[in-house]
């Protein structure tokens, strides 16, 4: 059996603002079930190395030892290529939306670069994710429950979208790198990470107000539809230096700094 197109090294999971150490615990017994062993935590609601945390970790103790803690999810996922959000309900802003089983078939793509990264984000056990940190991620990923019974514990959430991940890995070896390659060509350059396209976004929103485009008072959903149209495009690093490179030509232009 030869090599699989992708290392799970490559995954990360982010947690954000757990509430309970218990749950933390659980999601690294979920994370080493699965063979994962990246896990950042976002601004936690608790304390994170409890008796509760250590005992649901059930021998995944290192894992959670080594948790990574952020105070933000931008740090989190900064050198994310692919970032996707768990999310359970439907937004007013639709956006791509995947299954679990279409993460993991979707991945031999994604980490065909072993540059590449991909954080899968969870919100927190009461509300999920908001909007705002919904818009941060490429794409949706939402597990397909009974609707009259569709909570999951974030653990169990984390297990099931780990597990479709480890799928996708063990049957890696059917593949050749060159059918992994993004849009199924050899691509000319790496795709951008999260980092980079928050310094564009943030660059063009500066442009749009200075222009007169966009009224931060009343934005009308301005920006995330922008977010939405980038992130679908999956623009690579080269695409990210021009579009900063025309911005940055306008600015000159109007006399902006």
């Amino acid at each position: 059996m030869s090599d699989p197109s992708f290392s799970l090294d490559q995954l990360r999971i982010v947690l954000i603002g757990t509430s309970h150490p218990g749950n933390i615990g659980a999601t690294c017994r979920a994370m080493k079930n699965m063979g994962l062993s990246d896990l950042a935590l976002v601004a936690p609601r608790c304390e994170v190395q409890t008796s509760d945390s250590i005992s649901r970790a059930s021998g995944a103790d290192a894992l959670l030892a080594g948790a990574v803690q952020h105070t933000t999810l931008e740090a989190a996922v900064a050198d994310a290529t692919l970032v996707v959000g768990a999310s359970a309900r439907s937004r007013t802003l639709p956006w791509p939306m995947i299954t679990p089983r279409q993460l993991g078939e979707s991945l031999p793509a994604e980490l065909a670069g072993r540059q590449a990264r991909v954080a899968l984000v969870f919100g927190r056990e009461d509300t999920g994710l908001t909007n705002a940190e919904l818009q941060h991620c490429h794409r949706h990923v939402h597990i397909p429950t009974d609707a009259e019974f569709s909570s999951l514990n974030l653990a169990a959430a984390v297990q099931v979208v780990a597990y479709e991940c480890r799928l996708a890995w063990l049957a890696g070896a059917e593949h050749s790198r060159s059918d992994a390659a993004p849009f199924g060509i050899d691509w000319d350059n790496p795709p951008a990470e999260h980092a980079d396209l928050e310094r564009y976004f943030a660059h063009l929103e500066r442009v749009l107000i200075a222009i007169g485009f966009h009224d931060p008072e009343k934005p009308r959903q301005l920006m995330a539809r922008l977010r939405r149209l980038y992130l679908r495009a999956r623009p690579d690093t080269l695409e990210v230096n021009i579009l900063r490179g025309i911005l940055s030509a306008i600015e000159k232009r109007t006399g902006g700094r």
